[in-house]
């Protein structure tokens, strides 16, 4: 749809906007208070009766400490998960040079540790020989009876003697 214009050739919204400033050029702009303050003093007692007012809560007591509770876990949580992100981003920055300076020492002082036990032992060790002299006779017999009964849940007896 065409815009309609005016004689002037000026558009009907333009136009309209125009007529408006020229009506309100000249008029003074009041300025209107939108709030107000009384300052005047409360006084302590009057004829209006104290009124009961009880408690009405709008959220029950064992919903707010769920959510207490809800706030605390997950805080807690958040503080698991920085843990172990920062675990993980130290395990993923190890290398193999930095592996064997800390482990190193230790198994140092292991194998020097090893070492001295077996020389102690070696030391505290006394030197035993065993001779036998004479006939050796071995005789072993086995008598092996073996017994077993059943289809689906079998039993086995054995009789070593």
């Amino acid at each position: 749809m065409a815009p309609q214009h005016t004689q002037h050739g000026m558009p009907e919204s333009e136009a309209e906007a125009r007529r408006l400033i020229d009506e309100w050029a000249g008029k003074p702009v009041r300025h209107h208070p939108t709030s107000i303050r009384d300052d005047s003093p409360v006084p302590a007692f009057g004829t209006t009766p104290p009124v009961q007012q009880p408690d009405h809560r709008i959220v029950p007591a064992w919903a707010a400490g769920i959510a207490v509770a809800s706030i605390g876990v997950g805080a807690g949580v958040t503080g698991i998960g920085c843990g172990a992100w920062l675990v993980l981003q130290g395990l993923a920055s190890v290398t193999l040079a930095g592996v064997l300076m800390v482990t190193l020492p230790f198994a140092a002082v292991a194998m020097v540790a090893t070492a001295i036990g077996g020389a102690i032992n070696k030391a505290r060790s006394a030197v035993t020989k065993n001779v036998f002299e004479g006939p050796v006779t071995n005789r072993t017999e086995i008598h092996n009876n073996s017994t077993t009964r059943g289809m689906f849940f079998a039993r086995t007896r054995n009789d070593i003697r």
